[in-house]
């Protein structure tokens, strides 16, 4: 790509006068795919949320000489040297990663950290980027642009999918409840698919019918989307129930059923006992959700799951849906 040189009198100045940039982003959700062959009219189409956990957090500096520490350190630095690279610029700097999202569990810790990492770059050098050029450079979102969205501005987010090679676009974003909660559970144990092995399971599944495509697209946006809008916690998480059953389904053939734990699959089963609806696995998994209408009732199910009623090799956390995006600043003031 070529080096970016348009920049205005402020960036210069942001760029000399900034001497640290740290950037914090949070997980999210995928609910779903509406086409989740990707061969379809409109290919894909991702729903998703932003969480306030767990979070990727890191600082960046100037230094003689590329560096990295902290946890996915050689992953970010990839994308560090990828993005100056592709920036053309001359510049070295030490990158530390103080907190990270686990990666392979199904909540997009991949584009956070390529989102976070371009975005700091961006912020010492000067350079206007927007999430949609960083993923770009850094061949995120192919499938997906939840994560963009959410890294953008949060919310509860769907994207048309990819259309003549541009990246998704968003559709819609509505802001999640705040008094609802998400109750996440964690295989430290097993990881989705992921790379090569992700795409040999695209290819290899069938395709999906376009009337159950048009099906969830409107159950999504005639029903889940107003419903949260509206604050109507049962309609939303039936239908996320539902796609989730679906997302199930067709996907498992490469997942061994349909989520990739059979520990956490177990804990869903018996969430659905209790009357939960609005429960399934984020993406490949392994991380598994189930929506609470308050934090009492999470807390009360923490402590079950968490006194005996699950098997003890999991780990649980009640977050809340982030309505924010990314937390970028620099010591010369916060961007955003």
């Amino acid at each position: 790509m070529e080096a970016l040189t348009a920049q205005s009198k402020d960036a210069r100045k942001a760029r000399f006068s900034a001497r640290e940039a740290r950037v914090v982003t949070t997980a999210r959700l995928h609910f779903g795919f509406l086409d989740p062959s990707g061969r379809g009219k409109q290919p894909f189409g991702s729903f998703g949320l932003a969480l306030d956990r767990p979070k990727t957090s890191l600082k960046l500096t100037p230094t003689r000489s590329f560096q990295a520490s902290g946890p996915e350190r050689e992953r970010a630095l990839r994308y560090l040297k990828s993005i100056a690279q592709s920036c053309g610029s001359k510049a070295s700097y030490k990158l530390h990663i103080e907190e990270a999202i686990p990666p392979h569990a199904g909540l997009g810790s991949g584009t956070q950290l390529a989102l976070a990492v371009g975005s700091a770059f961006a912020a010492l050098e000067g350079l206007t980027l927007d999430p949609l050029q960083i993923a770009t450079r850094l061949g995120r979102g192919a499938r997906s642009g939840i994560g963009i969205a959410t890294f953008r501005e949060g919310g509860v987010v769907l994207d048309g999918g990819p259309k003549d090679g541009r990246l998704p676009e968003l559709l819609s974003r509505v802001p999640f409840p705040a008094a609802w909660r998400v109750l996440l559970i964690f295989d430290p144990e097993a990881t989705g698919l992921a790379g090569l092995d992700e795409t040999s399971a695209f290819g290899s599944l069938p395709d999906f019918p376009e009337k159950e495509t048009e099906d969830l697209r409107r159950r999504v946006t005639q029903g889940a989307l107003p419903a949260l809008a509206a604050g109507d916690f049962n309609t939303f998480c039936e239908l996320i129930g539902h796609l989730q059953a679906r997302m199930g389904i067709h996907f498992a053939p490469s997942q061994g059923g349909p989520y990739s734990s059979a520990r956490v699959s177990e804990t869903l089963n018996w969430l659905r006992r209790q009357g939960l609806t609005g429960v399934g696995q984020s993406s490949w998994g392994p991380t598994g959700f189930a929506f609470v209408a308050s934090e009492a009732e999470g807390n009360t199910l923490l402590a079950k799951l968490r006194g005996g009623t699950s098997d003890p090799g999991l780990k649980f956390d009640l977050a809340r849906g982030r309505n924010d995006g990314a937390i970028i600043e620099t010591s010369a003031g916060e961007i955003r």
